[in-house]
């Protein structure tokens, strides 16, 4: 598969994962995948595992918006925000390609911050609406 194919795979999974479609969401795992949370210490074995975690979340996402993609050959990263019941986590995708599958992904989550004052002078202070 070449990086356009798996660019294409990449929108395809995070519109279905934006829709709620967990069974198109998940298409793009292999049956042998691992998809890792390190803020928590959780390994998710297997496709199977993944969609049943996800399908199961108690607070389901009320937005969902991808800042931007960037890979190369088999490794891609992905920026995003999610909403989940008015709580914003900025999140962080790494996904590993092996014949045109996920086999291995790393998922990091952040909770926004307020800015401390006495750097304003530097910086301009941007929003990341949620669509």
């Amino acid at each position: 598969m070449n990086e356009h194919d798996i660019r294409a795979t990449i929108d395809k999974h995070w519109a279905a994962s934006a829709s709620g479609d967990q069974v198109a969401e998940h298409e793009i795992y292999h049956d042998d995948a691992v998809c890792e949370y390190p803020q928590s210490g959780e390994v998710i074995h297997g496709r199977h595992n993944l969609l049943a975690l996800r399908s199961h979340h108690p607070g389901k996402p009320s937005g969902f918006a991808v800042r931007r993609i960037v890979g190369q050959g088999n490794l891609w990263v992905t920026e995003y925000v999610i909403n989940y019941q008015d709580k914003r986590a900025h999140t962080v995708s790494i996904m590993e390609f092996r014949d045109g599958k996920v086999s291995h992904e790393t998922q990091y989550f952040a909770d926004p911050f307020q800015a401390p004052a006495w750097r304003a002078q530097w910086v301009e202070h941007v929003l990341h609406p949620i669509g």
